[in-house]
């Protein structure tokens, strides 16, 4: 019978989810990688593209004593706006909106690990209000992506208060892996954004990379 990989330990788990198609749905994931590229880690944290992954997640966020989530939330707020949610707080608040599926399997994963007497003593869920999902292929709308950086940073501070040492990448000494290692090169966001056809062009039901041929 197949077993779940039991990961070792981690002082804390900074985990994306969402998904990179359905534009503002990626938030998450864009903030996992900028967070990779802009900070040196102690090997006891880790840094996850959760996808849309749902109960796979449970033995990284069982194995981690803090945990951190990026998220594009519908908080009912503003587009754009950045609210953060703690501790008993996160479960409801992936829940309260559900804007896809992965968020539903989410909120199973916080359960079971609670339920398993191994939910994370501390979780923060750095969430953002999506301006636009229906848009498959699409990219961060202008009004998200300009809140990847400050919610990497507020990610950043909150591991230096739980005590973790987090320091600036030496860009200069980065190989080009560092920022590669959480998606395949092709979704990376400046590629992504490189190949897309401009708002102009693009199919508003779907990014022509992505739909079958016709015919």
């Amino acid at each position: 019978m197949e077993t779940l990989h039991t990961p070792p330990r981690y002082a804390a788990l900074v985990l994306g989810i969402g998904n990179l198609l359905w534009a503002d749905e990626g938030f998450g994931v864009r903030c996992a990688e900028a967070f990779a590229a802009r900070w040196q880690l102690p090997e006891s944290v880790r840094v996850m593209d959760g996808g849309t992954q749902g109960l796979y997640l449970l033995p990284y966020v069982s194995a981690a004593d803090r945990l951190i989530v990026f998220d594009a939330v519908d908080y009912g707020l503003p587009p754009g706006t950045l609210r953060l949610v703690e501790d008993d707080e996160v479960p409801r608040f992936m829940g309260a909106k559900k804007m896809s599926l992965h968020q539903t399997g989410f909120q199973e994963v916080i359960a079971s690990a609670a339920l398993l007497d191994r939910c994370p003593c501390s979780m923060l869920l750095i969430g953002v209000q999506p301006e636009e999902l229906e848009d498959f292929g699409g990219s961060l709308r202008p009004a998200v992506r300009d809140r990847v950086a400050e919610a990497v940073e507020l990610a950043a501070d909150r591991l230096r208060q739980w005590g973790l040492d987090v320091r600036p990448r030496c860009m200069a000494q980065a190989t080009p892996d560092d920022a590669s290692a959480l998606s395949d090169a092709a979704l990376q966001l400046d590629a992504y954004e490189g190949g897309r056809p401009s708002a102009e062009l693009a199919c508003r039901i779907g990014d022509a990379r992505f739909l079958p041929e016709a015919g």
